[in-house]
C-alpha cells in the first residue's frame, strides 16, 4: 500500500480531514480496493452557524428589492438586514414609556416589541465578517467591519442595557 493511499484511508477512516481555514470542500480519495470514498470535515459549532448565517444573508441579498450581489453590499445593507432580523427576535425590549423601562423583571406582561438581543447580533456580525473575509477574502471591503455596524451594535446594547436597568460605564 503506497503512503497516498495509506494517508486517504486514515482521513477516511476518521471522517475528518484537516485543511485550511477555507477549504471546507468535500475530499475525495480511493481505497486500496479502488472505491472511491468522499471525506466530508466535521465542523464544529460555530462553524455550523457561521454558514448558517452567510447562507442567511445570501437569501437576504437574493429576496432584496433590488436583488444585491455581495460585490454591492455595503454597511447600510448590513444594517438593514439587522433590522430584518429583529422581527425573529425573542427578547423584550421596553420603550421609554414603558411602566416596566428600567425593570429587569417585571410583573406582567407589556406591548413592547420583541427584538433581536445585542449578544445575538453580535454574535452574528462577528461569523459575517470571519465568512466574509474567507469567501471573498478582502477586508478591506469587508461591510461588516464598517464603522456603522460597530456604532449600531453598541447603541442596541446601550438601549437594551437601559431598558432593563442594567447601566455599563464607559472605559
Amino acid at each position: 500500500m503506497s503512503a497516498a493511499v495509506a494517508a486517504a484511508a486514515a482521513a477516511a477512516t476518521s471522517g475528518y480531514h484537516k485543511s485550511s481555514k477555507r477549504d471546507h470542500r468535500e475530499q475525495s480519495s480511493l481505497t486500496p480496493q479502488g472505491v472511491q470514498v468522499c471525506v466530508l470535515p466535521t465542523l464544529n459549532r460555530y462553524e455550523n452557524q457561521k454558514r448558517s448565517d452567510w447562507n442567511s444573508f445570501g437569501e437576504y441579498l437574493i429576496n432584496h428589492n433590488p436583488p444585491l450581489t455581495l460585490s454591492l453590499c455595503n454597511g447600510a445593507h448590513v444594517l438593514e438586514f439587522l433590522h430584518y432580523l429583529d422581527q425573529f427576535g425573542k427578547t423584550k425590549v421596553h420603550v421609554q414609556t414603558c411602566a416596566y423601562f428600567g425593570n429587569s423583571y417585571p410583573p406582567g406582561p407589556c406591548p413592547c416589541p420583541m427584538k433581536q438581543s445585542w449578544g445575538s447580533l453580535d454574535g452574528i456580525i462577528g461569523r459575517l465578517h470571519a465568512a466574509f473575509e474567507e469567501n471573498v477574502g478582502s477586508s478591506k471591503m469587508n461591510p461588516f467591519g464598517v464603522g456603522a455596524v460597530t456604532l449600531y451594535l453598541r447603541k442596541v446594547r446601550d438601549v437594551q442595557a437601559k431598558a432593563r436597568g442594567i447601566v455599563y460605564d464607559k472605559r
